[in-house]
């Protein structure tokens, strides 16, 4: 026990959140579910550390009247633990647990997704020319709209790039 508690304080769990991108959902169910566990655990410890033996001698040598004493023994003797039908709350975890479940498989799938994106996105970069070697037609294929708007400036005469001097400034020595 001790070491799983050692093994559970060393991991950074805000970290594992994070970088496994998961939901905030899923997160809150997490940190519920280890606030619960960690609770269970303390109660545990502080039950275990109880004495769970009776002195009935003890309490003999104390008490005047005997027959209460033997009472209380006979009591003990007979005590039989009450059982309880906990199947209620192991549906309950497996519903937990299955929709946990549930949630990281959604989760892996979008990481699966976003990840091939960002494969096809750096294979892209990768094999992408410099800008210095591109040339205008090159620049017109890729996008169609761009040589459009030239036409049209060029049709109608005009021959500055609107907001062209604004960004930059009037590089004219009139």
């Amino acid at each position: 026990m001790r070491a799983s508690r050692a093994v559970s304080a060393a991991i950074d769990f805000p970290r594992i959140y994070t970088s496994l991108g998961l939901g905030k959902e899923t997160i809150a169910a997490l940190q519920a579910f280890r606030k619960r566990n960690s609770e269970a655990h303390r109660i545990h410890a502080q039950l275990s550390a109880q004495p769970t033996t009776i002195d009935i001698a003890h309490y003999r040598s104390i008490l005047k009247n005997s027959a209460i004493v033997d009472e209380a023994e006979k009591l003990l003797k007979e005590f039989k633990p009450v059982t309880y039908d906990v199947s209620a709350h192991i549906k309950a975890i497996e519903t937990f647990e299955a929709k946990a479940v549930a949630k990281a498989q959604e989760t892996t799938e979008k990481i699966e997704v976003e990840l091939k994106d960002l494969q096809a996105t750096l294979a892209n970069i990768e094999d992408a020319r410099p800008f210095e070697d591109l040339t205008v037609e090159e620049v017109g294929d890729a996008h169609p709209h761009i040589r459009k708007s030239v036409e049209t400036m060029i049709q109608k005469g005009k021959w500055t790039v609107p907001g062209y001097k604004e960004k930059f400034g009037d590089l004219s020595l009139m």
